[in-house]
């Protein structure tokens, strides 16, 4: 590969990095202004929780509806269509003017997600020098990382001080961002390959049974996450009772965790299993979130342990996603956009059931506790995908 080329696949993955930044933003901004929606739209704040989980459920739904509608685009044209839908409903989001006006425009939103990242995987992948392709995942996912140390803050900030809608004003300048990055950076010829010619056909992949326990895995296993993040605002404020203003610098401190386990799970894939890589983390995080709803009410461990959580989780998203690429064989497009469908079921549960707590009664901090429960089950399924894979390799006696 000569200097040229070489250089033009740094700007693609860079495209693809802006793109991660534009998803993560309005994925995770809205946890930081949540009180704020909720107060504007005079509702509560388990009821705005549901603006999480409408996006998740588009970025499930969307996927498979979105790589159905781009059949027959070549990745390029294919990422941009799905950046345009993007800016869009997220530009639309920030004129929601009631409850279900913004639960449409929120559902619309999430159905280009889970297809930009899965398609993005493969291509970054393909991108990616022969041995690198953890690493140019995570480059994409750096993005995403990036997000909750600078945009996601600044969103919050803007959010608390004029008005929450600004926020999704921002979303859609990283989205004009992005199409502009992959129209004049993507390559368009040298990705053809990327295309499965026997995509129609590639159905055998889809039936491996490691494949939907993958899924099974980051659903449930990534929720515990969820339950934690989705009510990070309520947290910081009524358990550590810190001032508003501390919400923002405590999700720069987990962003900061996010980039920096996003590449040490890169490189935990050099040295484990993708699948033990995700079993380590998915233990790390059972402890974590249990320490977390313990001490969460002390000032200065809310900083430590947040940055932690973000460490952990984000040490599963290159691992995950290889491993879901090599069990889709054939299919890897589909199956890398399933995962990323399967990551915002989490989302979506995650929020859901972090927020049963506090329905009856109990405080935010229980949504930690939910969230080590099924952390600690996600690790169970990877046990159970080692052990399923450990039993094949047995030798048979007579």
């Amino acid at each position: 590969m000569d200097n040229t080329s070489r250089s033009t696949n740094k700007k693609a993955l860079l495209s693809l990095a802006i793109g991660g930044f534009g998803i993560g933003l309005t994925e995770f901004v809205i946890m930081g202004i949540l009180p704020n929606i909720a107060e504007s739209m005079e509702i509560s704040i388990p009821k705005a929780g549901h603006f999480i989980a409408i996006y998740a459920l588009g970025v499930v739904i969307g996927a498979p509806v979105m790589a159905r509608i781009t059949n027959n685009l070549n990745p390029k044209k294919t990422l941009l269509f799905l950046m345009l839908w993007f800016t869009v409903f997220n530009t639309l989001s920030a004129f929601s003017g009631n409850y279900w006006v913004m639960m449409l425009f929120r559902f619309l939103s999430g159905m280009p997600h889970g297809a930009f990242f899965g398609i993005g995987a493969v291509v970054s992948g393909y991108l990616a020098k022969p041995g690198k392709a953890a690493q140019a995942m995570a480059i994409m996912f750096s993005g995403l990382t990036i997000a909750n140390i600078l945009g996601v803050p600044l969103g919050t900030y803007i959010g608390q001080e004029l008005h929450w809608s600004y926020s999704f004003m921002l979303v859609g300048v990283a989205g004009i961002a992005t199409l502009s990055s992959l129209y004049f950076w993507m390559p368009k010829e040298d990705l053809e390959e990327v295309d499965d010619p026997d995509a129609k056909s590639a159905s055998p992949g889809l039936k491996n049974k490691k494949l939907w326990a993958l899924i099974a895995l980051t659903t449930v296993g990534t929720g515990g996450f969820f339950a934690w993040y989705s009510y990070i605002a309520p947290l910081v404020i009524s358990v550590t009772k810190l001032p508003e203003a501390n919400v923002g610098y405590v999700m720069i401190v987990a962003g900061l965790g996010m980039f920096f386990g996003n590449f040490l799970g890169a490189r935990m894939v050099e040295t484990f299993n993708p699948v033990k890589s995700v079993v380590i983390s998915m233990l790390s995080m059972t402890i974590i979130l249990t320490l977390n709803a313990l001490f969460a009410s002390n000032g200065i461990a809310i900083f430590v342990l947040s940055f932690f959580v973000g460490v952990i989780t984000f040490t599963i998203a290159a691992p995950i996603q290889i491993a879901i690429i090599k069990a889709a064989k054939g299919a890897e497009k589909l199956g890398s956009s399933m995962n990323q469908s399967a990551f915002n079921m989490g989302n979506a549960s995650g929020a859901y059931l972090g927020g049963l707590p506090m329905v009856f009664g109990l405080g935010v901090n229980y949504a930690s506790v939910v969230g080590s429960i099924l952390a600690c089950i996600g690790a169970c399924i990877g046990i159970a995908i080692l052990y399923q894979k450990k039993k094949k390799k047995e030798p048979v006696h007579p």
